[in-house]
Formats: structure tokens, sequence, C-alpha cells
């Protein structure tokens, strides 16, 4: 569920994305927000040394992500086996494991120099325009691929394309009258894969964000020496950008992996306290993987399960308005249970979208304090105000922390929204949320560098 915004590829050498990148950012962030690592990132040689220990985390946990999910559930194939057995017998499963640990470092290697290309020498950062790629895939494939929800077998009323837009012309095609009336409609707006309502919801969260995402107060500046020269400084709406989504996207995908690991690898579910733990993650058995149709990575109870996202109307609305129909859904939860699911996810997207905010803006210097030590080392001031770091800062302060918050919560809730709706491509509310986010920057970035091209004056507020 978090493949498209992880921006890898299943079974590739992109397997783990930007998980370890973004990971090693948490990290970091935790750290230096909580005052465990003492760093003043206002300054350039404790900057440096933040850069330079989050580069070496990331390729800690590079390994740390690889080495548990190709020891723990990712099988190579037997052929691979067979011809490293011939080689070294009876080290044939090692070898090939420990070949794949090596071919995603060397892929996910490749994803962090790419990221470090993209934010010194393009435009936004590497991270962003990896997401926006693996989503925007997702969605066009999720709208128009006509292949059927099972490729090996044919087209069939059972067996629609499994694109919404293919799937919703053969069924209202191939269908009766009868058929439609009974189940065909139903199947149209909310049967997955690809149902009507999460082209709508998809449409609903781009519009908002995009609204969002232009929503602003600028705050006035003259520039001291330059006189007629004047500017705004845009306070946005969704100040913390989508930086606080990814963050707990990330978190949620390692809460997700680490339980699966802890729940069916031999070796972690001997772990005291943690192993086999059904308070952490309980996941389903192969008898109830084949008679319910769930996958064996669904979890079915603990923390994971109510951590885990809520998959469009049709995994809660329509089972809690109708617990008759949908009897599979309650085979392994209580009606309280699903309705609990649904306001603890909710809850923890916001809260902790509030809480990596608050850490980014500190972070990433963007802070009252920052942002009026970069306005005054520019040469800009407010009018009618004192030039003073301290005065721009008491008036930052007015609206930053607030807007802070608010940022964080109102795209928590909105990648929450978009996840209880639905979305086309399996891409998650948060991967159009991210993705559109990222585009509208994108667009900004490009008039920021058009206009220090055109206005050198400029280019010393931005730098």
């Amino acid at each position: 569920s978090f493949r498209a915004i992880m921006a890898g590829a299943s079974g590739s050498l992109l397997h783990l994305g930007i998980g370890p990148i973004v990971t090693a950012s948490i990290i970091m962030q935790l750290f230096v927000g909580a005052k465990i690592v003492n760093l003043d990132l206002t300054n350039d040689m404790d900057k440096a040394i933040y850069q330079g220990t989050q580069k070496l985390l990331v390729i800690i946990m590079i390994f740390v992500e690889a080495i548990p999910q190709v020891f723990g559930y990712l099988q190579p194939s037997n052929t691979f086996i067979n011809g490293l057995n011939s080689f070294a017998p009876g080290y044939g499963v090692f070898l090939a494991r420990l070949i794949i640990v090596l071919q995603l470092f060397f892929g996910s290697y490749i994803v962090f120099l790419m990221d470090e290309l993209v934010s010194k020498w393009g435009i936004g950062s590497g991270i962003s325009l990896f997401i926006a790629a693996g989503v925007s895939q997702a969605i066009f494939t999720g709208t128009i691929n006509w292949v059927p929800s099972t490729p090996t077998q044919p087209v069939s009323l059972s067996n629609p394309p499994s694109g919404c837009i293919p799937k919703t012309i053969y069924i209202l095609t191939h269908s009766t009258s009868a058929q439609l009336y009974s189940s065909g409609l139903e199947r149209i707006l909310f049967g997955q894969p690809n149902p009507v309502i999460a082209l709508i919801g998809t449409i609903i969260i781009f519009f908002i964000v995009a609204y969002a995402e232009s929503t602003k107060i600028e705050l006035p500046l003259a520039h001291e020496r330059a006189r007629g020269a004047r500017g705004r400084y845009p306070i946005k709406l969704m100040y913390s950008s989508n930086i606080p989504v990814i963050l707990t996207s990330a978190l949620l995908a390692n809460i997700s992996m680490w339980s699966i690991l802890f729940w069916t690898n031999p070796t972690l579910s001997k772990v005291p306290l943690l192993g086999h733990n059904p308070w952490i993650g309980e996941y389903p058995s192969a008898k109830m993987v084949q008679e319910l149709g769930i996958k064996s990575t669904t979890p079915i109870g603990g923390i994971a399960y109510y951590l885990n996202r809520v998959n469009g109307l049709g995994s809660w609305l329509l089972p809690l308005m109708n617990p008759q129909r949908y009897t599979y859904v309650f085979a392994y939860q209580a009606y309280w249970q699903l309705v609990l699911h649904v306001i603890v996810y909710v809850a923890f997207m916001i809260g902790m979208s509030i809480l990596f905010a608050i850490f980014w803006i500190e972070t990433a210097n963007m802070n009252a304090k920052a942002i009026a030590q970069q306005i005054q080392k520019s040469g800009m001031q407010i009018p009618g105000f004192r030039r003073s770091p301290a005065v721009l800062e008491k008036i930052l302060n007015k609206y930053i922390p607030a807007v802070t918050i608010f940022s964080g919560a109102a795209v928590g809730a909105l990648a929450a929204f978009a996840n209880l709706i639905g979305t086309v491509g399996n891409t998650s509310g948060t991967g159009v949320l991210l993705t559109v986010g990222i585009l509208i920057q994108f667009y900004e970035a490009m008039g920021r560098e058009q206009l220090m091209e055109m206005h050198p004056v400029i280019r010393q507020f931005f730098e």
C-alpha cells in the first residue's frame, strides 16, 4: 500500500525506493528536535555535520531495511538458488539472499545519489520528484488500464478491465438491466479495483490541495537601500508543505514492515515480548487467506491493524452500513473494532503530521527566528517597523507557529480523508496529496528561478 509513495518497484533494484532516505531524515529530525543531538542548524558547521551524519545514516538504513526483508519474507527463486548450490553446495540460499541485499544496496544508493543530484543541481528535491513520478504512473494506469483484474484469465463480467474508465464502459455495455440493478452499478461505483468513487475522490483531493497550496498571507517588504524595491514574503496556509505526511507515511511503512517480520520470520518471531505478539500485529493464516481472499500481509489485529491504511469506502463505510452483506469483513474483527480502526488511523495521521511539521520547521530553518535573519541579511525590512531581527521575529511569531500546526493537521486530515474515500491506482490519498503539492511546488520553483534571473536583487533574498 506504500509502494507508490515510496517510489519503488517491487522485486526490482529499486525495491526499497526512497524508504532509507526518508527514514534517515525522520531519525535525524527526531534527534535534533528533541535536543538529543545538540546542533544549531543556522550555523554552517553544525548544518554540515547534520547533513553528513544524515548521509551516513542513509547508507546504514539501506542495510537495516534490506537485510530483514530479504532474510525475512522475500524468497529468492529456486532456479537462482540451485545455480548457486552447484558452486557452493549447501550455501545456495544464503548466497542468493546476500547477492540480493547487495543489489538492493546498489539500487538504493543510486536513488540516494539521484536525490543529491536533483537537490543540488535541479529544481526541488529528488524525493519529491520520485514520489510524483511513481504516483502519476499509478493514477494513469488505474484510470485507463484495459488489462483485466486477473491477467491470466479472459475479460468477462466477473473479470472486467482493471482501469476505472474501461471497467465502467465494459460493465455498462455487457450487463443486462437486471444485472446493473442488482450489482452492476454498485460494482462500478464502489467495487475494487479502481471504482468510480475513487476517481471522483482523486479529482476532489486535487482541487482541494490546489486551492490550499495557493492560499497565503503576504507580509510587505521594502529594501533598505534600493528605493522603490518592494516585495512580499508569503506565508502559505500549507506552510509545512507535504513533508509531514511523507514522514508519517514512511513511519507507517516501517511499522508495517517490522510487525510482519516479528509475526512471520522464524527468528524474529521468537524475540521476547516482540516476536509473534498479537498486540503488536497479527496476520492471517494460510487458511484465512484462502477463505477470505485477503493478503497475507494484511494485519487483522494489534497495533499494526489499527494503523493500517483504510482503503476506500468499501473497506469501512459499506460494511458498517450493511454488516449482513459484508460478513467477510467481520470474520476477523468486531463492529466496534472497525469503527476504532478508522478513528485511530485518522487521529494518528493528523497527530503525527502536526508533530513532524513542528520538527520540520525547526530543522529546515523555517521558524520565525531563522526567517527574520534571512530577511535581515537580504537587506529587506517590513515598512513602518524598526530594522531589527527581534522585531521581525516578533511579527513572524504571530503567524508561523499557528500556521505550522494548522498546516500539519490539514495535510494529515486531507491524506486520511482521501484514503477513506479511496483513490485510483491504489496510490492512497497520501500519494495523491503529495503529487498535487509537489507539482505545484515545482511550478512555483521554476517561477522563482525565472524571477531571480530577471531581478538580481531578489536572488539575494532567496539565497
